[in-house]
């Protein structure tokens, strides 16, 4: 499974729903480093609102169940 989230800024339209804008990713850091986690980002937010996402899973990291 991919280890990182990604970073997102909301973005309510006309229509009252909110919808989140890929601005960036985070990755966490090793157990035992001095940070938690690093974040990179492409756009900066207007709004400077951030929200994280947890990555989806992926159907090739499924258990194997024999």
């Amino acid at each position: 499974m991919t280890k990182y989230y990604t970073v997102t800024t909301p973005d309510t339209g006309k229509d009252g729903k909110t919808r989140f804008h890929k601005v960036g990713v985070a990755f966490p850091q090793n157990e035992g480093a001095k940070t938690f986690m690093t974040i990179q980002l492409f756009a900066n937010p207007i709004n400077g609102e951030l929200v994280l996402f947890e990555p989806k899973a992926d159907p090739d990291d499924a258990p194997v169940v024999e």
